[in-house]
């Protein structure tokens, strides 16, 4: 079992940047790879970033590459997602996730442990 709190999220004007994290408590850290999701109003929830359990290998969505870096602390237990050049189509509750196995990264069943969420809103 894992406990994950996300934290960092607010609001922003279009362009700017943001970098969320998220803690995590429990079971080694290491063990997990860790993703990052996003959910706007009456969307489906979906894939943002991943990160290998060691941070070697991260992939991330179109929609968000080259903007977007996810990034991890294992000493610290911490993943964090430095978002810049927000866009208000990134407005959305930002939800971090761990996968004891190897993710599938955009598939959101893929991931046993989830965060509470932190809102991100971007306004232009």
């Amino acid at each position: 079992q894992v406990q994950l709190v996300e934290s960092g999220g607010g609001l922003v004007q279009a362009g700017g940047s943001l970098r969320l994290s998220c803690a995590a408590s429990g079971r080694t850290f290491s063990s997990y790879a860790m993703g990052w999701f996003r959910q706007a109003p009456g969307k489906e929830r979906e894939f943002v970033a991943v990160i290998s359990r060691y941070g070697g290998s991260t992939k991330y969505a179109d929609s968000v590459k080259g903007r977007f870096t996810i990034s991890r602390d294992n000493a610290k237990n911490t993943v964090f997602l430095q978002m810049n050049s927000l866009k208000p189509e990134d407005t959305a509750v930002y939800y971090c996730a761990a996968s004891e196995l190897a993710p599938r990264p955009s598939l959101v069943n893929d991931y046993a442990y989830w965060g509470q969420g932190t809102q991100v809103t971007v306004f232009s």
